[in-house]
C-alpha cells in the first residue's frame, strides 16, 4: 500500500511564498512519477506540476516561472516551491503518486492568502 502524507500548507500573503511537502511510503515510490493538483472552490481538480523519477518536469501553464516541483527519491519525498502567490493560486492542493499505473493521493493541504 501506498502512503502520502502532506505538509506546509496554510496562510500567506499575495505575493509571498510557500513550500508543500509529501512524504511517500511504499514499495517502488521512489521510481514512480509524482505530482501536485489542486482543486479550488467550485472547480474541479488540476494538474499544477508533475516530476518523473529521473526528474523530468512538466508545470501548469498558469504557475510557470512560479512553482518548482523537486523531488529526492532516497527520501522519497517531493516539494512544490511556490512563489508570488496570486489569489487563483487558493485552492486544496493534493499530492499523487502514479505507481504501477494506480494513481494514489494525499489528505489535501489548504493554501490560503491573507488580504
Amino acid at each position: 500500500q501506498v502512503q502520502l502524507v502532506e505538509s506546509g500548507g496554510g496562510l500567506v500573503q499575495a505575493g509571498g511564498s510557500l513550500t508543500l511537502s509529501c512524504a511517500a511510503s511504499g514499495s517502488g515510490v521512489s521510481v514512480s512519477p509524482m505530482g501536485w493538483y489542486r482543486q479550488a472552490p467550485g472547480k474541479q481538480r488540476e494538474m499544477v506540476a508533475t516530476i518523473t523519477s529521473g526528474g523530468s518536469t512538466n508545470y501548469a501553464d498558469s504557475v510557470k516561472g512560479r512553482f518548482t516541483i523537486s523531488r529526492d527519491n532516497a527520501k522519497n519525498t517531493v516539494h512544490l516551491q511556490m512563489n508570488s502567490l496570486k489569489p487563483e493560486d487558493i485552492a486544496v492542493y493534493y499530492c499523487n503518486i502514479n505507481r504501477w499505473g494506480a494513481n494514489y493521493w494525499g489528505q489535501g493541504t489548504q493554501v490560503t492568502l491573507s488580504s
